[in-house]
């Protein structure tokens, strides 16, 4: 009696298990889309409106810095946040000692969902021109990425927005084949660049 019991039970678990979504059943894999975006007004101001098209820049140790604009998308994979080639876009690059191009995204090498941002931005409804306003997220990507001069690098896109905790950046850090761009200027209210969005289905 007690093992027909425990086979119905695991039975019917089973097919619980199995009218889940499969996102559901399976921890979940994220869709993310990231964007370098640019303000509609600075210092913020209503009507706040987040767009495409923005810049950031890091700096290496020897001064050089390099801006980049960009976007794109990818999948974090269930269960692990790494090892995906299922990524989208790029951007432009410049550096201030000289050369520019583009980048591509080839590889996902981290994704680290930090908090959803915050609905209302000082008590005012925001209009994202990048997405579902709904869906916007803090967190740090890492991206493996080639540039169009033969160069790969790794680039991390940090998003520090309304309600994200502390320990992370707003904007942008990469390599570019041995020189390191990892000092991230902290945006300023006057200063329409360095500032990243997330939005994660």
């Amino acid at each position: 009696m007690k093992i027909k019991r425990l086979g119905l039970l695991v039975l019917t678990t089973l097919a619980l298990v199995a009218m889940l979504p499969l996102s559901a059943a399976a921890g979940g894999a994220q869709h993310v889309s990231w964007d370098i975006i640019s303000l509609g007004s600075v210092p913020l101001a209503p009507p706040i409106t987040f767009n495409p098209g923005g810049v950031a820049s890091a700096q290496a140790p020897d001064g050089e810095s390099i801006t980049l604009t960009g976007s794109g998308t990818f999948v974090a994979p269930s269960g692990s946040n790494g090892g995906s080639g299922a990524v989208t876009g790029g951007g432009t690059w410049v550096t201030s000692f000289g050369g520019s191009g583009t980048y591509e995204v080839t590889e996902l090498v981290t994704w680290e969902f930090a908090s959803p941002q915050i609905l209302l931005i000082g008590g005012l409804p925001v209009t994202d021109n990048t997405g579902d306003n709904t869906k916007r997220a803090n967190g740090t990507a890492v991206l493996k990425v080639a540039f169009s001069d033969g160069a790969t690098g790794v680039l991390t896109v940090g998003c520090h927005g309304p309600g994200a905790p502390d320990g992370m950046f707003e904007g942008i850090a990469t390599t570019k084949g041995f020189k390191t761009y990892y000092t991230v200027p902290v945006p300023v209210p006057a200063v329409n660049e360095g500032r990243t969005l997330f939005h994660v289905e």
